[in-house]
């Protein structure tokens, strides 16, 4: 999930967090993005007019924003967290390491480790080394990727929008949310405005069913919501229906 919501979403997910692990005996590993999008609005008053521009950005630029962006990042979730009387852990990972069956291994010994001492793991892709990364793809692939590793018993992805619609509800007043689906089809990958992301995100609905279609074709349920409705998560734990639902 990306920081669009500031400290106070953030602490928002914080307090679920520490609920489920406490109501529901529920472990949770977040994989988050937003550090070149938190470096960008950060720097771009101070810094020369290239930065005007953020789809014009030099991929050192962003490489260098990345690395500038991870710390303020975690420092924001580690603010909230501790709040709640949690503590986050930083890991920054390439799909390298997913793909390394060595490497692979002792990621899933250290999230393992830090659940079992009730450290919250968050997961970013490591923009700074990953470039395929930051010109192809988002973190969404690699949610399922982690899920899927972690033998997880659901993904949850968090989104700017309800979930998945039958049509895109900002242009189509009749569009109307999808609460169940048996499985992500080509079909429902070949809609153009899928593609269209945002001014954090980069795959938009597109990436995000990409993610699921590759959770559920490894048995682990999916679920597209709202990230910053009140309580999505308690109410995910709970059964109530929020959001689209992707059978596993």
């Amino acid at each position: 999930m990306v920081c669009t919501g500031g400290p106070l979403l953030l602490r928002s997910w914080s307090q679920q967090i520490k609920q489920l692990a406490r109501d529901f005996n529920i472990e949770v590993i977040w994989v988050t993005s937003g550090a070149i999008s938190s470096a960008y609005e950060h720097l771009k008053p101070i810094l020369n007019s290239s930065l005007n521009d953020k789809k014009a950005l030099r991929l050192s630029e962003k490489q260098a924003l990345s690395a500038i962006g991870q710390p303020m990042v975690m420092d924001i979730y580690n603010m909230a967290l501790q709040a709640e009387g949690l503590r986050g852990a930083q890991i920054l990972l390439t799909y390298d390491d997913l793909a390394n069956l060595k490497r692979r291994n002792n990621l899933t010994n250290t999230l393992l480790t830090l659940l079992k001492w009730g450290v919250v793991p968050i997961l970013n892709e490591n923009d700074t080394v990953a470039t395929d990364e930051i010109k192809f793809g988002d973190n969404d692939s690699l949610s399922a990727r982690v899920a899927i590793h972690t033998k997880a018993d659901r993904l949850v992805v968090l989104t700017d929008v309800a979930g998945l619609f039958t049509a895109n509800p900002n242009e189509n007043s009749k569009a109307e949310l999808i609460p169940t689906l048996d499985k992500v089809t080509k079909k429902h990958l070949q809609k153009p405005e899928l593609r269209r992301g945002s001014n954090r995100g980069t795959g938009g609905m597109y990436s995000k069913l990409l993610a699921a279609q590759m959770a559920s074709n490894k048995g682990i349920e999916t679920f597209l919501v709202k990230g910053d409705s009140p309580s999505v998560l308690i109410n995910l734990a709970k059964g109530i229906r929020v959001g689209t639902r992707i059978k596993a």
